[in-house]
């Protein structure tokens, strides 16, 4: 017996990091609290619809891309320098660190993967301000029982 392995369609991805890129805009003037919540209500309904798929490992990547995309979001949003440093610093960040990063002339995308930011607005910390982890939507969807 052979079993079929459900996949996503490439169109469905495209579409999916398309639809984040617009809730991460620079442009979208909003605070990053109601940035996160759009983003948690898209994701969950996306993951709920598509999660019948065999794609865990797409989930991790992905979560990994729109962590990045968000650190971004925080990044552009601290705008100035001094409000740069002065965050990192307040999040834990060593005072070296957080004044290379303050001080680059990296775009926001390079810089959101500088270690001091990772630091910083690490994955739990994340988690704490309400973005939600296409992976732990699909355990949920997949192992309905299992607790995350």
């Amino acid at each position: 017996m052979v079993f079929s392995r459900i996949q996503w369609h490439a169109k469905t991805v495209r579409i999916l990091k398309q639809k984040i890129r617009r809730l991460t805009n620079r442009n979208w003037g909003v605070s990053m609290g109601y940035q996160l919540f759009k983003l948690r209500q898209y994701l969950q309904g996306w993951i709920n619809y598509f999660g019948i798929a065999n794609a865990y490992q797409a989930c991790v990547d992905l979560d990994q891309w729109i962590r990045r995309r968000v650190r971004m979001c925080y990044w552009r949003q601290w705008r100035k320098p001094r409000t740069k440093v002065h965050n990192l610093l307040k999040r834990g960040v060593w005072i070296q660190t957080a004044v290379g990063c303050g001080i680059t002339s990296k775009g926001p995308w390079r810089s959101s993967k500088t270690a001091g930011i990772q630091q910083a607005l690490s994955n739990d910390y994340l988690k704490k301000a309400g973005l939600f982890s296409l992976k732990d939507g699909w355990i949920a969807v997949q192992y309905p029982n299992h607790k995350i």
